[in-house]
């Protein structure tokens, strides 16, 4: 596929509300942060988001607020073993990878045992 950049993308748009898995740009202007969210978070899925900025504190109390399984500060999404890959709202519920992964598979049981002459009530 070739790549693409699509700009001057509206909510009426079929583009707006897709999720894309190959290499598609979407650029959108906003006038401020909280355009940048609303923006950001104004869409039915939710698996990867990504902020480029100089200052990075900004950047991170941004990335709080996006509704995303993951958010990327100054890199392209990505993955890697250690760490959790999955998304939110219909981009997935749960992770994969690393040790929050694994967690997701196993089924856990709790078994308390008291002594008979302890109350345990």
């Amino acid at each position: 596929m070739e790549p693409a950049v699509l700009a001057d993308i509206h909510p009426g748009n079929p583009a707006y509300a897709e999720e894309f898995f190959g290499p598609v740009f979407l650029m959108f202007r906003v006038r401020n942060d909280e355009e940048a969210i609303t923006l950001a978070n104004d869409s039915p899925f939710g698996l990867g988001a990504v902020i480029f900025s100089a200052d990075e504190v900004r950047a991170e109390a941004l990335a709080m607020q996006i509704d995303a399984g993951m958010v990327f500060v100054n890199r392209p999404a990505w993955t890697a073993p250690d760490l959790p890959f999955g998304g939110v709202k219909h981009s997935g519920y749960g992770r994969e990878l690393s040790e929050l992964g694994i967690q997701e598979f196993v089924n856990k049981k709790l078994i308390e045992v008291n002594s008979p002459d302890t109350n345990a009530l």
